[in-house]
């Protein structure tokens, strides 16, 4: 009998090797999905919860596979790549358990120890229970794993030491579980628990000092991180406090992304479209409740304030605003400024124009926008860029125009604002 060739065994190893590998993600697949069916209740919940924490939005690069990760966020301390969260086995989270997720959502701490860094939000996400944890956890496993391996962190020096992280985390960063109020509504607290925890809206709409942290708790508005957008205090008046809104008019916002007093854009209306049309009813009201009690009351003994007294400079400066209003803006917004309710945002008297920083209002007129396609506005009317049609000077003389008329008054913008608010800053 003729003894098999060892050659022809090994042209044949190819062949075998793959159709093992594929077995082996097929039972992968199978094993996640008798996880999603043993717990189907559980993995809805989870999905559900992702979305509050919009996990799709940073685990998914431009043009990915949804949660593979390979999203960049640049800060000043570096760029940071956001990771694989499929269950995958080689390059995902396929080898972790219930207590790895929650080490690492609770505690900012990886599979194998390491610290992680809060660009990944640990520091708002402690607050989540380790129910809806376990819930997140159940999910992610259910869904189909993809094999991507992501580049790593680029970390400036320093930075990139794990006992300098443990001595910020030391000084900066508390775990611990929310913990009910109980002189409030459970509404309320359900509110709480969305905006402090799994929302984590403090991540954004808080300043932060010169180590990354956050100043505080208080939501009371900063610079977003690593771009040039300026996300509102949601306690002042002046900028994005709804404490003398109706229920109704936050919910609107918060669900649609416009109401009749203001419309998202930028970051925000991004967080509407990808998260926050998606919350249940209860859980948008509870929100908006948790927001309208934050919110500061307009003071009726606090004196107006006066105009300035302007010199004959600023007001050629202003008049020549006005002319690029007239040709490019006055169109959709109104001669008044009153814009066209539903469609086009009022300037007069819009908080979001007036506010101390001027950012956002620059880059809106620089690249446009669209405030998001939800539910329900799924047709959102938009602004073109101008940054192709007028240049920095007449932006700037605009900018600071509708900061100024009709009874609006905020700081003038000059050229250089302008330029510095291109872009990302680091």
């Amino acid at each position: 009998m003729k003894r098999p060739s060892s050659v022809g065994f090994a042209g044949k190893w190819p062949a075998i090797f793959f159709a093992a590998s594929g077995l082996l993600f097929l039972l992968q697949i199978a094993a996640n999905q008798a996880l999603a069916d043993s717990g189907g209740e559980q993995v809805q919940r989870g999905e559900y919860l992702a979305r509050v924490g919009n996990c799709m939005g940073c685990h998914t690069a431009r043009g990915g596979e949804p949660y593979a990760g390979g999203r960049k966020l640049n800060t000043p301390f570096g760029e940071f790549v956001t990771s694989n969260i499929t269950p995958d086995n080689e390059t995902g989270i396929g080898h972790w358990n219930e207590e790895d997720f929650w080490q690492a959502f609770h505690y900012g701490k990886s599979k194998d120890g390491r610290y992680l860094y809060p660009a990944f939000p640990y520091t708002e996400y402690t607050k989540v229970t380790r129910q809806d944890a376990d819930a997140i956890f159940a999910y992610l496993r259910s869904l189909p794993p993809v094999v991507q391996t992501n580049p790593p962190h680029r970390i400036h020096s320093p930075y990139d030491n794990q006992l300098l992280l443990f001595l910020w985390r030391t000084r900066y960063f508390k775990e611990g579980v929310y913990q009910p109020d109980n002189s409030k509504s459970d509404e309320w607290n359900r509110g709480n628990y969305l905006v402090q925890g799994l929302g984590h809206c403090t991540a954004c709409h808080t300043s932060r000092n010169v180590w990354g942290a956050s100043q505080d708790d208080k939501l009371t508005g900063g610079k977003i991180m690593g771009t040039y957008w300026y996300a509102p205090s949601l306690i002042s008046p002046l900028e994005a406090g709804v404490g003398e809104w109706p229920i109704k008019d936050i919910i609107e916002l918060l669900s649609t992304g416009i109401n009749g007093h203001a419309v998202t854009s930028g970051p925000m209306a991004t967080i509407v479209r990808q998260s926050l049309q998606y919350l249940s009813d209860d859980d948008i009201r509870s929100m908006a409740v948790y927001l309208q009690s934050l919110g500061e009351k307009q003071s009726s003994d606090k004196a107006p304030r006066k105009a300035r007294k302007m010199s004959d400079r600023v007001r050629q400066y202003l008049a020549l605003g006005e002319q690029v209003y007239e040709k490019n803006c006055q169109d959709c917004h109104g001669e008044s400024g009153q814009g066209v309710p539903g469609i086009y945002p009022p300037l007069a008297g819009n908080r979001s124009v007036t506010m101390t920083s001027p950012l956002n209002t620059i880059r809106s007129v620089l690249y446009g926008g669209y405030p998001p396609a939800t539910a329900g506005n799924p047709r959102p009317y938009g602004m073109p860029p101008y940054q192709h049609f007028i240049r920095d000077t007449e932006i700037a003389q605009v900018v600071s125009y509708i900061r100024n008329a009709w009874g609006n008054l905020g700081s003038l913008v000059n050229p250089e604002d302008v330029d510095k608010s291109r872009g990302n800053e680091f």
